[in-house]
């Protein structure tokens, strides 16, 4: 069996044990820590590479040939070695890194201890050198194997240094499957609204690792109970404790928190099945037999999920798509009389590409209301077959599947460029969605030119 240092050594890649290599010859002390240690100990592969180092930043740029200063004024230099990317910094202390302009003749002592000790989580506060040698003062390796998140030293302290850590620490929760350390957890109560002062997209980046992570419920519910979802996601903070109807076992918060369980690790569905009844505290009624409805929460929630994530900073593609799934997560339903051109029409609404991961949320959906067997309704699979038939026959479901597209409007009605001439696309659209075989040329030519003469006076 290989010696633990031994061990330990050969899990770091060539590049970054050449970092550190490089960095001892020239004098300066170097260490790997941070999440690539806690990574290594676990046996799984690091995400990213950090090195501690009493080097300064300019002393590390002028001893490796690529480097980019992505945060001088953290001491933070990344270094590029074979194409990857290692992060060097120098040594933390209480003010920052440590200086070079200090008085003459002062000796620049490194501290590695100093500087994990202004870390964050004890799990994150070890370090690794070159020989594999693990140096741990804080106690991370058995928080490790005691599978704790804990915060080094006064949480209260850790998280007054950057509020973002609050939700780092749920976020390790979620990644991990670990339980959080009591006082720490206490400690995230109390400086909740540290939160407040974090920029928006530094929250939603957080955000999206917790749910897409292997134990998103676990860090939803730590969210909840920590009163951190109060600060940036009030809206789900009304569904807490909310009964639903005969249809759910669960509150809208605890059938949230399945349904994000229950749908694969794709940022957009993860986020759709977060929002989906998000608008539902917000449409309750309560009919003359005391049944609860939630009519049109789909309608609500898809604007109450678009202002959110663009509060929140995530990108538009990313926002369209999980306004989209969550507008609609209710359409999956079979009705017995539906005719085939409302199947069409269906179709076309939901686009060939969302089918997918819509019947994804709507199969979430329906397992997180502790009251439905299956994956989905018997409803909901004869529509599928419906739809299935309906793909495989080639039918013009959007625009760009017409026989004729906007030059052709334009060329047989006069019409220049402009809203004009979509609104006559999207009416052809509307006729073959009711009759298919109107999906011709000349068919669709003759049409677009009476179309036309509703379109101020043109013919």
């Amino acid at each position: 069996m290989l010696p633990a240092k031994l061990r330990l050594r050969r899990r770091v890649p060539r590049p970054t044990a050449g970092v550190l290599v490089s960095l001892e010859a020239a004098g300066h002390p170097a260490y790997l820590v941070g999440g690539c240690v806690r990574d290594i100990l676990q046996g799984r592969p690091p995400l990213d590479w950090d090195i501690a180092t009493g080097a300064l930043p300019e002393q590390v740029m002028h001893l490796f040939e690529r480097t980019v200063p992505t945060g001088l004024k953290y001491g933070t230099v990344t270094v590029i070695q074979s194409g990857v990317p290692i992060q060097v910094t120098t040594f933390r202390s209480e003010t920052g890194y440590q200086d070079h302009r200090r008085p003459e003749g002062v000796t620049f002592i490194p501290d590695l201890q100093a500087d994990l000790s202004r870390r964050d989580f004890t799990i994150n506060a070890m370090a690794l050198d070159a020989r594999g040698c693990l140096y741990d003062p804080l106690g991370g390796r058995d928080d490790l194997r005691r599978r704790l998140v804990r915060a080094v030293g006064d949480p209260r302290r850790r998280f007054d240094e950057d509020g973002l850590r609050l939700l780092r620490g749920v976020r390790l929760v979620a990644e991990l499957g670990f339980e959080l350390e009591a006082e720490t957890g206490r400690a995230m109560g109390e400086k909740a609204h540290l939160l407040d002062h974090i920029a928006p997209e530094r929250i939603g980046a957080e955000l999206a690792r917790i749910v897409q992570s292997a134990h998103p419920g676990k860090g939803l519910v730590l969210l909840e109970r920590t009163g951190l979802l109060d600060r940036f996601l009030p809206e789900l903070r009304a569904g807490v404790g909310l009964i639903q109807n005969e249809h759910h076992v669960f509150t809208v918060w605890e059938h949230t928190v399945l349904a994000v369980e229950h749908v694969p690790p794709d940022l957009t569905l993860r986020l759709a099945a977060l929002l989906h009844d998000v608008a539902k505290p917000y449409t309750l009624t309560v009919g003359d037999d005391g049944r609860r409805h939630f009519f049109g929460h789909e309608l609500l929630g898809a604007d109450m999920a678009e202002e959110i994530l663009t509060r929140l900073r995530f990108g538009r593609p990313v926002v369209d798509r999980v306004r989209h799934l969550v507008r609609q997560h209710m359409a999956l339903h079979h009705a017995p009389d539906m005719k085939e051109a409302a199947v069409r029409r269906l179709l076309a609404r939901i686009g060939q590409d969302a089918i997918k991961p819509l019947l994804q949320l709507r199969q979430a959906d329906r397992l997180a209301s502790g009251t439905k067997q299956g994956p989905v309704s018997e409803g909901t699979a004869r529509l599928l077959g419906r739809m299935e038939r309906i793909l495989a026959g080639d039918s013009a479901l959007a625009l760009r599947d017409l026989a004729v597209d906007g030059h052709d409007v334009q060329r047989v009605t006069g019409l220049p460029p402009g809203p004009a001439v979509g609104r006559i696309l999207r009416r052809l659209l509307d006729a073959v969605l009711e009759e298919p075989a109107l999906n011709r040329r000349q068919c669709l030519e003759d049409l677009a030119r009476r179309l036309a003469a509703d379109e101020d006076g043109r013919v």
